[in-house]
């Protein structure tokens, strides 16, 4: 089962030291997800993790920027719901629905469904599922490697998602308030 970061919304002093970090220590992707950030923020923040890293970073905002430093892929949002042009990384949406799983997830190399439990970071964001409706769903097929958790997860619930057929956890909340889990 992977395991994806997604950044915290603001930028901290010391992040790019700690996304540096997680990645020595085995991180595989990390999203680099600021909603109100400007593009010159984006690149000073790229700009100090060590280029070796680049290709385990996806973006949620300025696509271009994938491009001009060659990271990893793209995650489509409502902000940014379009490829760039002739980029070839991976691909990845948020989803909301088991509807939403069903029609998309073939188009994509990943994607998130959330949220699966009690939002950590969003305040009254709370889950959608049941883990009996999300048991069903794994034995239908719809979630499998290629469905990822989102919302509420921590590492206490790693293994109940990975026993659900989740492909993996993407983690905020819980990635940023421990540092040493790789």
């Amino acid at each position: 089962m992977k395991i994806i970061y997604i950044t915290l919304p603001d930028f901290f002093q010391g992040e790019a030291f700690l996304i540096n970090k997680f990645f020595s220590q085995g991180l595989e992707i990390l999203h680099l997800r600021k909603p109100s950030a400007q593009k010159p923020d984006y690149e000073k923040l790229i700009n100090q993790i060590n280029r070796e890293y680049y290709n385990r970073i996806v973006l949620h905002d300025y696509f271009s920027l994938a491009l001009e430093y060659g990271l990893r892929g793209v995650h489509l949002n409502g902000r940014n719901p379009q490829v760039p042009k002739n980029f070839s990384g991976t691909v990845s949406k948020s989803l909301h629905s088991i509807q939403e799983v069903v029609n998309e997830k073939n188009n994509f190399d990943y994607v998130s469904l959330s949220p699966i439990f009690d939002s950590i970071s969003k305040e009254g964001y709370n889950s959608k599922f049941s883990l009996e409706e999300l048991k069903k769903l794994k034995n239908q097929g719809i979630i499998d490697e290629k469905v990822f958790a989102l919302g509420g997860v921590t590492f206490e619930k790693l293994p109940i998602i990975k026993n659900l057929g989740f492909g993996g956890a993407m983690l905020l909340g819980a990635a940023w308030k421990s540092e040493d889990f790789f």
